[in-house]
């Protein structure tokens, strides 16, 4: 096909630097590969395809060789080919159109177009359609060939090896995503196991709270109830100032244990009204605020609660005990608590020996305002507990036989002694009302337990 004798070809111009010193072995190989790399050459003379093979073969490359565009085809679709050499001048499918072809079959095979210098617009389009990798005149300097196709394959075997590591880097990722997206679900399952256990512990936590507390009282039938009582209007008074869950908390602990420095205390004491003291038992009655708040002295995590205990008979205006402390140099607790426990000492009889009404009980507070009590505190106070209360609660009576899993306790749960069992509003599972059964059962009673009803 060409005119030139490549025996007799003219001397190139001076290789470039980078191509003296041309080592004899490629300096990349295919991954895995002991051979090397495969060419196919395609031309229509056979003299052609000879002396490429034989320049080629110091590059210890397989060869393979096409005379025609048809046959090349066939061959692509039979072996895996690395660079496609092609002369341009062909019968029936010229290099162009072939390089196009394979540019479109087999894209990530190299393309090298042999051209002649009369045939630059035909290389142009094979530029334009076939995205050749480079072209070489004719006739060829043997060293640059070489190089060409060398550096075609040495390309062609790193877009392989890119192509692969992002494949793997994207394999990676997603694999990292999915781990991320499942340690993401178990963190976020473990979280609400350990906030489930939280909660239950401190259920627990009062629930113990409030038996110990209940236990403190049977010793005077005047404080029964009397802590459980404090509490809970400390509690709403506390939520009403927007104190923290924790201080909140400590107001509710603090409301249940106030007196429990009263262990310390003669029977003759506790059943005497506070009004009805001697001086001697006034002086013994006053010291079970620093006994009940000593007694926490071993509770590392409790000196909050022990620092209410000691502070709720301390007055406003600096006439109380056990400290004489004065406005906010005492513990807000503390101001809450006096109030709520004085509260309820006035409708229960526990100061004067008569029960108050409610509203006689509220007038006696407002006339302690600003001397004994705290004026902000009590201004919640008596508006938190005149606020509107919600529509009762339909309440039936339930046998332990009848009882189902998930009814709650509308009352609270005494046992025969007075102490207290279950707390109001507990929810029944089917394993407490097997404890509830048993209880009745061993202890010869016929219980009716309360049970607030939906709605």
């Amino acid at each position: 096909m060409t005119d030139t004798d490549l025996s007799t070809a003219p001397p190139r111009p001076p290789d470039p630097p980078h191509a003296a010193g041309l080592p004899a072995q490629p300096t990349a190989r295919a991954p895995g590969t002991a051979g090397a790399w495969t060419v196919l050459c395609v031309d229509d003379e056979p003299g052609i395809l000879s002396a490429l093979k034989r320049v080629l073969r110091a590059e210890d490359c397989k060869v393979l060789q096409a005379n025609g565009g048809a046959e090349a085809l066939q061959l692509l679709e039979q072996h895996p080919v690395d660079v496609v050499v092609s002369d341009m001048r062909m019968p029936g499918m010229d290099g162009a159109a072939l390089l196009a072809e394979v540019r479109k079959r087999w894209p990530a095979t190299a393309r090298i177009l042999l051209t002649g210098y009369a045939d630059m617009n035909a290389t142009i389009a094979a530029i334009n359609e076939g995205q050749i990798y480079r072209y070489i005149h004719k006739p060829w300097d043997e060293t640059e060939l070489r190089l060409t196709v060398r550096q075609a394959a040495e390309h062609q075997l790193l877009q392989r090896d890119r192509d692969r590591l992002q494949a793997l880097t994207a394999s990676q990722n997603e694999e990292l995503r999915v781990l991320n997206t499942g340690l993401e679900e178990r963190v976020q399952e473990r979280t609400a196991e350990l906030q489930k256990a939280n909660d239950q512990l401190r259920r627990n936590y009062l629930t113990s709270i409030k038996i110990f507390s209940s236990m403190l009282e049977l010793r005077s039938g005047v404080l029964a109830g009397h802590g459980k009582r404090t509490a809970g209007i400390a509690r709403k008074v506390a939520n009403a100032m927007d104190l923290t869950s924790e201080a909140t908390q400590d107001v509710f602990v603090g409301g249940l244990l106030h007196d429990i420095g009263f262990m310390a205390l003669p029977d003759s004491i506790l059943a005497t009204p506070v009004g009805k003291l001697t001086l001697d038992q006034m002086a013994q009655y006053q010291r079970h605020p620093v006994l009940g708040a000593q007694s926490f002295m071993a509770l590392d995590e409790h000196q909050s609660v022990a620092a209410l205990i000691r502070g709720h008979h301390e007055r406003f205006d600096g006439t109380g005990f056990p400290d004489k402390l004065q406005g906010t140099q005492i513990p807000m607790g503390a101001r809450i608590l006096a109030i709520a426990s004085t509260y309820d000492d006035l409708t229960h009889g526990h100061l004067t020996g008569k029960p108050l009404t409610e509203a006689e009980a509220r007038t006696i507070l407002q006339r302690g305002r600003g001397t004994q009590f705290d004026p902000e505190v009590l201004d919640v106070f008596l508006h938190v507990t005149q606020e509107v209360k919600p529509k009762p609660a339909r309440i039936e009576s339930f046998t332990p036989e009848n009882l189902q899993p998930g009814m709650a306790l509308a009352k609270d749960l005494l046992s025969k002694e007075g102490v207290l069992l279950l707390s109001a509003g507990h929810a029944l599972s089917a394993e407490m009302i097997s404890r509830i059964r048993k209880y009745e059962k061993s202890e010869g009673l016929s219980l009716l337990l309360d049970i607030r009803m939906p709605n």
